[in-house]
């Protein structure tokens, strides 16, 4: 649920009008809703209340500063896969013993960073990395604390793109080999072995794959108990799907009640990864209509939002509704919404049926919240939008629009072609 609503046929962010907030900050433009990103954490905290846990939220889906010290306030921690999101985890006040750091291609300055930092488990992903990490914590004479990320070879039926729990993937140790990679991280001397981890993909709209692959991982767990290697974190990952269409995805409670009973007399502490589940629907794109174009087979809705500030359509095919920001009523048309960005594959919207819209009118794009900003960019050197969060009646703008200045402040020029 979340509280995108239109009242008197104009859509409102909880209790402001969306026009009002694209007239006062522009467009494209970000709006967040507070309620909804704080009533998707709380779902999952109430599901697994009663069982030790960290509610990780996983970066990549989001990392405005703001809506990571939402989390912070309310006991969340942070599920990382770079240096930068390390730094903003810490700087927006998550304790580091609620950040799992993951990824398959950690520097060796992001290793030394955590470490620093005493992060609560690095999520390893190959022998290699393991080998690298005990040698940076030898060097900085201490012990690493990991988990290994185990590839337990089941599929999520999601967008290939973001499914990551088979063997073909890249990421994580296949699970055949697990028992042979925790022996050696046990005879490192600079590693702590104390958690396992899989992640299996994103956008999952069942709870079989998520009760497969931990009945994988818990015949695993029972494995190593067994050679004395004991596991304290079970790092379950996230990817529990949102509705963009027509989805009817499982919510955390339903996730709660049928992982809960495979954990039963276990004491372990159980992480979780939610990122889309939590922001996606909480997070909105505005965009400006600027012109509207006849084609031969269908029309052409050009708006100011394009695949440099929402890729997800351009890169999945992903599916987004979108809504006029002031319902009218109106004869429909068969469409695109494309942006104004030099490639044929900036879309937002392809060939679908829609009620007719007029030059200068706004549009949402609805569930923008994850992979939105997070992905954009500066592509054909077009500024990245602003984003504000609405909570109630007030609104915060939460990031400025970028500049053009901003694009070229990092840029030096040689002296010679001065």
């Amino acid at each position: 649920m979340h509280f995108f609503k239109y009242k008197r046929s104009e859509l409102f962010a909880e209790d402001v009008p969306v026009k009002r907030l694209a007239e006062r900050y522009g467009t494209p433009l970000y709006i967040y809703s507070y309620k909804t990103l704080l009533r998707h954490f709380k779902a999952y905290e109430n599901a697994f209340n009663g069982y030790p846990h960290i509610i990780c939220f996983a970066l990549k889906s989001n990392s405005n500063p703001s809506i990571l010290r939402l989390f912070a306030k309310n006991g969340g921690g942070a599920d990382i896969v770079s240096g930068g999101e390390l730094y903003a985890a810490l700087n927006a006040g998550i304790p580091p013993k609620k950040i799992v750091y993951a990824g398959v291609g950690k520097t060796d300055e992001e290793i030394r960073f955590a470490l620093k930092s005493k992060i609560l488990m690095f999520n390893v992903e190959s022998e290699d990395e393991l080998k690298a990490i005990n040698s940076i914590a030898g060097g900085m004479k201490t012990k690493a604390p990991v988990g290994l990320r185990i590839n337990p070879d089941i599929d999520p039926e999601t967008h290939p793109y973001i499914s990551t729990g088979l063997r073909k993937h890249k990421f994580g140790i296949p699970i055949d080999n697990a028992v042979e990679h925790y022996r050696t991280a046990n005879r490192l001397k600079n590693i702590s072995v104390i958690g396992i981890h899989k992640h299996i993909g994103s956008q999952i709209t069942k709870v079989s794959p998520f009760v497969d692959a931990l009945k994988r991982i818990l015949v695993l767990v029972d494995e190593l108990s067994a050679q004395g290697v004991n596991i304290k974190c079970l790092d379950i990952g996230g990817g529990l799907g949102i509705s963009y269409k027509d989805e009817e995805p499982p919510v955390p409670s339903d996730l709660a009640r049928n992982l809960l009973p495979l954990l039963k007399g276990r004491k372990m502490t159980l992480i979780m990864e939610p990122g889309r589940s939590i922001v996606g629907n909480a997070g909105i794109l505005v965009t400006k209509t600027l012109y509207l174009k006849q084609g031969f087979e269908k029309d052409f809705v050009i708006v100011d939002a394009g695949m440099n500030d929402l890729l997800r359509p351009s890169l999945y095919g992903a599916y987004h509704r979108i809504l006029p920001v002031g319902r009218r009523r109106r004869s429909g048309i068969f469409a695109d919404v494309v942006g104004p960005i030099c490639e044929s594959g900036d879309f937002i919207v392809k060939e679908r049926e829609m009620p007719a819209v007029k030059q200068g009118e706004y549009l949402a794009v609805m569930g923008a919240g994850a992979y939105g900003f997070s992905m954009s960019s500066n592509y054909n050197s077009r500024p990245r939008p602003a984003e504000v969060m609405v909570k109630g009646k007030e609104h915060f703008l939460i990031r400025e629009r970028e500049t053009y200045k901003d694009i070229l402040r990092n840029v030096r020029i040689p002296k010679f072609l001065k």
